[in-house]
């Protein structure tokens, strides 16, 4: 993928003149193509931008800037006492996207909501062999076994019954993969036989409506003139696709764009300084990290892997790759702000004789791995390449060889999910606000059969203490069951944590109403141009 992007098509699919821009357009300098439009087929930040946060809603949503909860689609809820059946009451009168492709003849019912969630739940509904990529959110987080049932109890009531009490079930629904379809439209497709038009040309009730996508160069989407929470402020919204931060950062001072997302934080303090462009900051939830296959040997071995965790100068790569005070080291899973934080354990110290003396005992000589990388940037990633090369260099220091593989960041995705790596390069933003995010994602057994688990751990003590902290309602003692679990973690070293970096944005001072978020997701709604 060239790290450029051309300035003419953004031009022409804005029908703008100079300056590019006109009053009720926003354009996005975004830092990687959407893997496609069908969310819940997709865990990546990025894809989630360009459909859960534009094209689509859920039942429930976060206020902005927070991972409070506040009505969506529903507008209303009940939990029964028992903790194992949520009623859900819809908003009436919510419209679908009109298109050129697709007019509803109907406002949205429960029945869009069961076809959105059945479809992932039920092996018989039609729907459900259809998706290539399977349901990676909702079989990661074993949502075919929690939830029993969802019945529709009339045309604007919805049930939901679980197997088991389950703490952060309300906060699961307002994420991406819970979002709400069209089943009219679901019916349409799949009659007409070309149900892959669903992940390139998606219906949904949300604030923006999808009208070109052009890989690797532009997302335009249209407001929606009947969104529910009122049409937005802009008419035009484009997500100018632009891997190089660096060039990210010379269009917004152009004008070529008015938002540019994740600059390099060691760039950060120039752009505050110049006082030309606003810059938004949070301490975001956000883990930067390297996944170890523990399937591919010798990294089957716990020794090996905490070798491996010894020979890394986290310290070091943390200066140069985020800068002072841009990132704190990761010990843990998941940041210190959440439920259950373990702070009593202690990091892996930079001890390359000690990693040796690990390798040696191991019976490990010439070890020789592969990293995979992504291209580009991001949040969590500000500079893969540079932070590889460190790795290599420590590594190296170790008496490991390790090759550094650099991929597009939707090839990597595939082929580490495929178990192809030795070690990738990752990052994780919460969605939700609760640990089990970080948890049953990236390091429960069912995540380590679909290949979301991207270090293939399957822990059985791990497991048994994380499953029980998501059925579990008192805070407290999910708290202790989480702190048990990353001894567990720490001791098994499945990943080499990182950073936890905080999130940057960077605006021209005429973007109003934008509000940077915790989850790192970015919701263009309610922003205007002056």
């Amino acid at each position: 993928m060239h790290p450029t992007f051309r300035y003419l098509p953004l031009l022409l699919a804005l029908g703008a003149s100079a300056p590019l821009v006109q009053a009720k357009s926003l354009a996005v300098c975004t830092e990687a193509s959407p893997e496609g439009f069908d969310i819940v087929q997709y865990t990546g930040a990025v894809t989630a931008d360009a459909t859960a946060e534009t094209v689509f809603d859920r039942l429930l949503a976060f206020k902005p800037g927070t991972t409070e909860l506040v009505p969506g689609l529903a507008e209303r809820w009940e939990i029964s006492a028992d903790g194992l059946r949520y009623t859900f009451h819809l908003r009436p009168g919510v419209k679908f996207h009109s298109t050129d492709y697709f007019t509803p003849s109907r406002t949205l019912n429960a029945d869009d909501v069961l076809w959105s969630f059945q479809r992932a739940l039920d092996p018989k509904h039609p729907w459900h062999a259809l998706s290539p990529r399977g349901y990676p959110y909702f079989d990661a987080m074993g949502m075919r076994e929690l939830i029993s049932a969802v019945d529709k109890l009339d045309e604007l009531t919805v049930r939901f019954t679980l197997s088991r009490p389950e703490s952060p079930f309300l906060a699961d629904l307002a994420m991406g993969f819970a979002s709400i379809y069209s089943a009219e439209y679901g019916d349409q497709l799949l009659a007409a036989g070309t149900p892959n038009q669903l992940n390139n040309l998606p219906i949904g009730t949300g604030p923006f409506i999808l009208s070109r996508y052009a890989k690797d160069a532009l997302v335009r989407f249209k407001a929606n003139p009947d969104y529910f929470a009122g049409k937005p402020a802009i008419d035009n919204l484009v997500f100018a696709i632009t891997l190089d931060p660096n060039v990210r950062l010379q269009k917004i001072r152009a004008g070529e764009c008015q938002v540019a997302l994740y600059p390099k934080p060691v760039d950060v303090p120039g752009i505050k300084a110049e006082g030309t462009l606003a810059v938004d900051e949070i301490d975001a939830l956000l883990t930067t990290y390297v996944a170890i296959n523990t399937q591919h040997p010798p990294l089957d071995d716990a020794r090996v892997r905490q070798a491996i965790n010894l020979a890394i100068d986290k310290q070091a790569i943390l200066g140069a790759v985020f800068g002072p005070g841009a990132a704190s080291p990761a010990v843990n899973p998941y940041p210190p702000t959440l439920l259950g934080y373990n702070h009593d354990i202690q990091d892996w110290p930079h001890d390359p004789e000690r990693a040796k003396a690990l390798l040696k005992e191991a019976g490990v000589e010439q070890l020789k791995i592969t990293l995979f990388v992504r291209n580009g940037s991001s949040p969590t990633i500000p500079n893969p390449a540079l932070a590889a090369q460190m790795m290599q260099a420590d590594l190296a220091n170790a008496g490991i060889e390790m090759t550094i593989r650099a991929l597009e960041w939707g090839e990597l995705l595939k082929r580490s999910k495929g178990g192809e790596h030795d070690l990738v390069l990752l990052g994780w933003a919460g969605d939700n606000g609760d640990p089990d995010n970080f948890i049953s994602p990236n390091l429960s057994c069912a995540a380590a059969e679909t290949g979301e688990n991207q270090a293939r751990w399957c822990h059985a003590d791990f497991e048994r203490l994380t499953q029980q902290a998501r059925s579990v309602i008192d805070t407290g003692e999910r708290a202790k069951l989480y702190r048990q679990a990353q001894e567990l973690f720490h001791q098994q070293a499945p990943w080499i944590p990182l950073a936890h970096p905080k999130l940057f944005n960077v605006r021209r001072d005429n973007v109003k109403g934008y509000t940077i978020s915790p989850l790192t997701s970015n919701n263009f709604a309610a922003t205007r141009v002056e």
